[in-house]
């Protein structure tokens, strides 16, 4: 796929509409009729043979496999169970939900190490200045309020993504 991720259809329905389902939507792979202990089993020998493992259900017989997913990523009309279970939880059962709420966590990742870099770059570069007082506490306070409003302004580009 374009994210280099790989869909795997987990269900615990018969083969013959798995197979429907997953040629409908894209996914060669399929693993149908999982009761659902069978798919914690599943998540777990994905993750073994060295995968990332995003689990996505709706239902109480996702909930374990969310819980052991490295993200699990609940359906908002789903049961409570599977949403207490979850990481994430869409707010709409739209599938295509999921690979926008990827692409905002990486991003917002990039904004929280954003972030975090200018705060420190600003405290290790002020620090010494301030330790030996060649640091007027004035344009201190001015430089961390800047730096504050910098680090905010920098947040907020996540809301036109």
């Amino acid at each position: 796929m374009a994210r280099g991720l790989t869909p795997v259809l987990l269900t615990g329905d018969n083969d013959g509409a798995a197979a429907r389902v997953a040629a409908a939507v894209g996914i060669e792979r399929v693993i149908a009729g999982v009761l659902p202990g069978g798919k914690l089993d599943a998540v777990r020998a994905l993750q073994r043979d060295g995968h990332v493992v995003a689990m996505v259900g709706d239902g109480v017989n996702d909930a374990a496999a969310l819980a052991g997913a490295d993200l699990g990523i609940a359906l908002g009309g789903g049961t409570d169970a599977a949403i207490e279970a979850s990481d994430i939880t869409l707010v709409r059962d739209d599938l295509r939900l999921v690979a926008d709420s990827l692409a905002l966590s990486q991003r917002t990742l990039r904004v929280i190490r954003s972030n975090l870099f200018w705060a420190f770059a600003y405290n290790v570069a002020a620090l010494p200045i301030a330790i030996l007082g060649l640091l007027n506490p004035v344009v201190s306070g001015l430089a961390m309020a800047l730096s504050s409003l910098i680090v905010v302004g920098n947040s907020l580009r996540l809301r036109r993504a």
